[in-house]
């Protein structure tokens, strides 16, 4: 049944039905408010009274406890394998930079929105990794629904989904991105952005790490993380050179894919960054 990704965990983390909740939500889906209600209405079992919300509606102790809860199911359920893998980014870097340099600035392009559009053009490629395993036999998706994980001003990280990415050019991945955050961190998420997503991109930016190995978000099954983008020392035309690169790896379900094609996967958002198709 359709739910939120925070009304799933609090129910799991209670022992609660979801099957015996009305939903309030779009299309009936169960919502972490309808969780709470039916928490309150069992004998005895009034839920606990959420403290530090940092603004109405959005309450940062709940998000705890829901990732908290998201992330022990997927180690606990999900076969893990993992992969990475160096890419050579300055030959990118460099049309980006001759584009943007004829652009206001409120129309620059990110690298951010290069990696994410790579990204879901490989999984034409592979599209095992694209969908959400709810009932086996696992059948890939349709649609590309890429979520993107957000930190959160106060704390905590959720990923909505870029609906229907597989459509859409370097530039509308960006103002989709940029409208995303804009949106979270205001609390105006819809409900298919939050319970859509078919695979998670989550990037460290300047965060200084060189890499990241995520916990994939069940029942997606797939997550793909990029490290910080830093000049390194590489063979370019027969010489070592300083070269603009980025560590991408991929967390990856082993019960819908192995490692030789997650290689495949990750082989292929290295091609496509090779020559990005910029506008």
């Amino acid at each position: 049944m359709a739910a939120s990704p925070a009304a799933r965990a609090r129910a799991a983390g209670a022992g609660v039905d979801l099957t015996r909740i009305a939903g309030s939500g779009p299309g009936n889906a169960v919502l972490l408010a309808d969780v709470e209600r039916a928490l309150g209405a069992r004998p005895g079992g009034a839920s606990e009274p959420t403290q530090g919300k940092s603004r109405p509606g959005l309450d940062m102790v709940e998000m705890r406890r829901a990732i908290a809860a998201a992330m022990s199911r997927a180690k606990r359920e999900i076969p893990h394998y993992y992969l990475f893998h160096e890419i050579d980014l300055q030959a990118a870097q460099d049309r980006l930079a001759a584009l943007n340099a004829a652009r206001t600035p409120d129309r620059r392009l990110l690298i951010g929105a290069l990696l994410v559009h790579a990204t879901v053009g490989a999984l034409a490629k592979v599209p095992e990794l694209n969908g959400r395993f709810e009932a086996a036999p696992f059948a890939p998706a349709g649609a590309v629904h890429c979520g993107i994980a957000v930190a959160m001003r106060g704390g905590g990280l959720i990923a909505p989904a870029i609906l229907n990415a597989q459509g859409k050019d370097p530039d509308a991945i960006m103002d989709a991105m940029r409208d995303l955050v804009t949106r979270t961190r205001a609390g105006r998420l819809r409900m298919s952005e939050i319970t859509q997503g078919t695979i998670t991109v989550s990037s460290l930016g300047d965060g200084g790490v060189d890499a990241l190995f995520g916990v994939i978000f069940p029942p997606q099954v797939a997550l793909v993380g990029f490290g910080t983008p830093r000049l390194r020392p590489m063979v370019h035309e027969g010489r070592i050179v300083p070269r603009l690169a980025v560590t991408v790896s991929l967390a990856a379900d082993h019960r819908v894919s192995d490692g030789r094609r997650g290689a495949q996967f990750l082989a292929e958002i290295d091609r496509l960054l090779q020559e990005p198709v910029i506008p």
